[in-house]
């Protein structure tokens, strides 16, 4: 009688493992979420108490469903822990950024911005523009840069700075 009840129970435990094991399987591309990388950090005065940093980058949408952008912003996070948020600087407004600050270079990407669609298994390269109001060498003594990305549905994406 016990070593029924041992089978049972064993062949009742494995049934439950498979029928998780293949829910988790055919869920694995459900989790929206980017992933990504920082290319390239540019960094201008724009007076005596404020500086932008302009920041390339590179993310990839490994989910099955698409990824609609709500808000992105650039956290500071500075020597002592501290952090700060950045002003995001508009796509049109970025254009007059480059324009008016020759020290920034060319830009390269276009600017990731609220409702863009990242399709799924997508890689785009693309950058943001922030404004903080701190002077240019207190961004060079930075510990990193954080771009933070937000999904409308309420998923919350980070990039960190290497």
């Amino acid at each position: 009688m016990r070593n029924r009840f041992g089978l049972a129970f064993g062949i009742g435990l494995a049934a439950i493992a498979i029928a998780v094991a293949g829910i988790y399987y055919m869920q694995r591309g459900a989790h929206v979420e980017l992933t990504g990388r920082f290319l390239k950090v540019r960094l201008a005065p724009l007076d005596e108490h404020s500086s932008v940093a302009v920041v390339d980058f590179r993310f990839t949408n490994p989910s099955d469903y698409a990824f609609v952008v709500r808000s992105v912003t650039v956290v500071l996070e500075d020597a002592s822990d501290a952090s700060a948020d950045g002003s995001s600087v508009s796509e049109t407004d970025t254009a007059r950024l480059f324009e008016g600050v020759p020290l920034l270079g060319q830009k390269y990407n276009q600017t990731l911005i609220a409702l863009d669609k990242i399709a799924p298994h997508a890689s785009e390269d693309r950058m943001i523009a922030s404004r903080f109001e701190f002077p240019e060498s207190m961004l060079e003594k930075r510990k990193r840069f954080t771009i933070r990305i937000d999904e409308v549905d309420g998923g919350v994406s980070e990039i960190r700075e290497k």
